[in-house]
């Protein structure tokens, strides 16, 4: 992904491109911002995910930025605001978490930490995907 104003390329470990911004999509690369993108926290990773990719998601404009923490079982949500900086999203009741950048999904964060993972099935029927 090559973000305006960041030298650097990067290859989040998820992101979503909405239709709408499909003309940023490349060949090889992502000309442009993601529209969400997701950071699996690693022990290795922790430092770059907070702190370098976190300063250069917001001033490349990815207008959500999601760092997951599985070792210690703790999400965070960050939103692109009018005064382009992130500022942390609010969790909704039960534990459920509502995208801002993909409209209309929804996730219920103890689906992250359960052992063993939901049937996948299980979490597009509750998604009402099927």
């Amino acid at each position: 992904m090559r973000l305006p104003n960041v030298p650097s390329g990067r290859e989040p470990d998820i992101l979503f491109i909405a239709n709408e911004h499909r003309d940023r999509l490349k060949t090889t690369f992502l000309d442009g911002p993601a529209d969400v993108v997701v950071e699996i926290i690693s022990p290795e990773s922790i430092g770059r995910d907070r702190g370098e990719k976190f300063v250069e998601y917001e001033t490349g404009g990815v207008a959500e930025y999601w760092l997951i923490d599985p070792e210690r079982e703790q999400a965070e949500f960050y939103h692109l605001g009018t005064d382009q900086r992130y500022h942390s999203m609010a969790m909704g009741n039960h534990g459920i978490f509502r995208s801002q950048g993909i409209a209309g999904f929804w996730l219920r964060l103890e689906w992250l930490w359960q052992d063993p993972l939901p049937k996948l099935v299980d979490v597009l029927r509750e998604l009402k995907v099927i």
